[in-house]
């Protein structure tokens, strides 16, 4: 069985710290409210919208990862995680209250989003939306400048060659 404790998700994460506190309390309630579980595949995706600690009580809870290309990040900073149900249908979106009366100190800060009423936490709103699309597996091309492997779709041509982005950009700096 899964432990699925705050402790659990403090070991995953490597600290203690705000940001996955309240990341820890949004995913609880966005498998609650889509009466999910753990991801064993891909039947669950989420869309979070920043890289901070949070996604990593997003993927320890969920099972939401980029290796099985059921976690995807969207880049607006905020803290905001969609979570869609595809064997149910069903989609939410969860995001970070306005800590109103949350008190300063760090630990207490803590405490006070692990334990206080869900509603001063998160917000919590059923969507109407289709998933992403399912992960897709890709090819790989050796790279004929550095030998590495490189997903075919991120490629680019140098000299009828594929090349990987970091040697193309380095090639084209060179010819320039």
């Amino acid at each position: 069985m899964h432990d699925d404790s705050f402790a659990a998700v403090v070991r995953f994460h490597g600290h203690l710290c705000p940001g996955l506190a309240i990341g820890y309390r949004m995913t609880r309630a966005a498998l609650a409210a889509l009466g999910a579980g753990r991801a064993e595949d891909e039947d669950l995706v989420a869309v979070v919208e920043n890289d901070a600690c949070g996604v990593d009580a997003v993927q320890y809870l969920s099972g939401c990862t980029f290796g099985k290309g059921n976690l995807i990040f969207r880049d607006v900073g905020k803290h905001a995680y969609t979570f869609f149900h595809r064997a149910s249908g069903r989609a939410v979106r969860v995001c970070a209250r306005e800590p109103v009366g949350a008190p300063e100190d760090r630990q207490a800060r803590i405490q006070w989003l692990l334990s206080a009423p869900e509603e001063q936490v998160v917000a919590v709103a059923r969507l109407q939306a289709d998933p992403p699309p399912h992960a897709r597996v890709r090819a790989s091309v050796t790279c004929a400048c550095c030998g590495e492997r490189v997903m075919e779709t991120r490629a680019r041509i140098r000299d009828g060659k594929p090349c990987c982005i970091p040697c193309a950009a380095a090639r084209d700096g060179a010819a320039a």
